[in-house]
């Protein structure tokens, strides 16, 4: 046996594999370019060289630009919800959702451009607005199993939907996370739970209207 074959073999990739890692990669340049350059101003041909990839190759996995697009924010919302997932854990469902601020809020100006370009996607084009929908419904189904608990913990009344909360408690979260990039000095994750409680204490003391 000479050297050559007693040293290990190089593991190949299958076909499969190979095309899943050539979308990674894709995606992940798309991500970059978008995020610097805007949907408008990003090309396929710029996000294919910053891969390492011909424009054949990008085509053979993304019929346009905008699919490309739509893709790339839906892979990123579905990583976000199981890193979400992650954070939540366990813990007291005040502190979870804080330290979800936390987390969040650390400094990604990719991201944080890469959701105002869907944004303004969505509104310029309303046939993608169902995408944006669905992102955004995802991750209030994420926040679900944080928000239950919380509101059981707190006392709130019966027939208070626990999704309408967590629609609520979204918006906060996404508003004092642009607003903790702006000025993090002044928007502290304990100010989110600080909110939090603010609104848990509400729903506490509200009381059902007739049509409840």
């Amino acid at each position: 046996m000479n050297e050559g074959d007693a040293a290990p073999r190089r593991q190949r990739l299958t076909r499969a594999e190979a095309k899943a890692r050539t979308r990674e990669q894709l995606l992940d340049a798309a991500a970059r370019t978008f995020a610097r350059k805007g949907y408008a101003g990003a090309s396929v041909e710029e996000i294919a060289e910053s891969a390492g990839y011909s424009i054949g190759a990008l085509y053979s996995n993304f019929a346009s630009k905008e699919q490309l697009f739509l893709e790339l924010m839906a892979a990123r919302g579905e990583r976000r919800v199981t890193a979400v997932a992650e954070i939540l854990g366990d813990r007291d469902p005040v502190d979870a959702l804080a330290a979800l601020l936390e987390r969040a809020a650390d400094p990604d100006p990719e991201l944080m451009a890469l959701r105002a370009e869907f944004w303004l996607y969505a509104v310029r084009n309303p046939e993608a607005m169902g995408a944006l929908r669905a992102q955004q419904r995802q991750q209030v189904d994420g926040l679900l199993g944080v928000i239950e608990p919380a509101m059981e913990r707190w006392g709130t009344p019966p027939g208070v939907p626990a999704a309408e909360v967590a629609a609520v408690v979204l918006a906060m979260l996404q508003g004092l996370m642009r607003q903790r990039r702006i000025d993090p000095d002044r928007v502290s994750s304990e100010l989110f739970a600080q909110g939090l409680r603010w609104l848990f204490g509400g729903l506490r003391a509200a009381t059902p209207g007739p049509d409840r």
